[in-house]
């Protein structure tokens, strides 16, 4: 197994090494050195993006730097469909060993491992300052309490009046009460039933509907005045 690895030229001495690495000016140069530092495939949008806020190279050079490149060999070029991939000749780094690969995995995990643990730690705090954000501040805190204050100062003022009072309603009054109140429930349904049925028995021979013999009569109904029969 074997990888290329930037940063090392390859080849004979008098190969032309020098020459190859040596930085390109403009558009081509930037191109060339930014697909060598990086080792990996990317589209001429790719290149593009990751150019243009730093170095300000516009769609077009960049393009045209590509296909420059591709055509001089510095630089291979896949076509996969309607798109090309431009990547760094990797004739051009050294062949890494199995030891060497197994070093650049074992730093590969350690790396991730921390990501993973920063990422976790970001995540806790970014929880506990939801948290923080969505709790009163001090000021608000002390300024509910208060309020609270007043409120329960409040209850605490019309509790001890109510017990200083004389007036008081006795057990056997509110019984009394009570008892009337069923005594005057009782007599209002006996009544309306009474004068349902009488009312029923009078339409069953009468040739108009029961509204016009209301309205003939002049009955007034407890639902003409929304008046419902409350509980017992």
């Amino acid at each position: 197994v074997s990888a290329r690895v930037p940063g090392h030229c390859r080849g004979p001495a008098g190969s032309g090494c020098a020459r190859d690495c040596a930085p390109f000016p403009a558009a081509p140069g930037l191109v060339l050195n930014y697909l060598r530092e990086q080792n990996r495939p990317y589209s001429a949008q790719d290149v593009f993006g990751n150019l243009q806020r730093d170095h300000g190279l516009g769609k077009a050079a960049v393009v045209k730097a590509l296909e420059q490149l591709a055509q001089q060999g510095r630089v291979k070029e896949k076509v996969y469909g309607k798109q090309k991939i431009y990547f760094a000749d990797q004739n051009e780094f050294d062949t890494l060993s199995d030891t060497d690969l197994k070093g650049l995995d074992d730093e590969i995990l350690s790396l991730t491992s921390k990501v993973q643990s920063v990422q976790q730690s970001c995540r806790h705090m970014e929880a506990e300052l939801k948290e923080l954000t969505s709790s009163l501040t001090t000021p608000e805190m002390c300024k509910e309490i208060e309020e609270l204050k007043k409120e329960c100062a409040s209850y605490t003022e019309r509790l001890s009046k109510i017990k200083t009072t004389t007036n008081h309603v006795t057990p056997e009054e509110k019984e009394k009460v009570y008892q009337e109140r069923q005594k005057y429930h009782r007599e209002w349904k006996k009544r309306k039933r009474m004068a349902t049925e009488l009312f029923d028995a009078i339409l069953e021979g009468y040739p108009k509907s029961k509204k016009q013999f209301f309205e003939e009569v002049g009955i007034e109904t407890d639902e003409d005045y929304n008046v419902v029969l409350p509980d017992p």
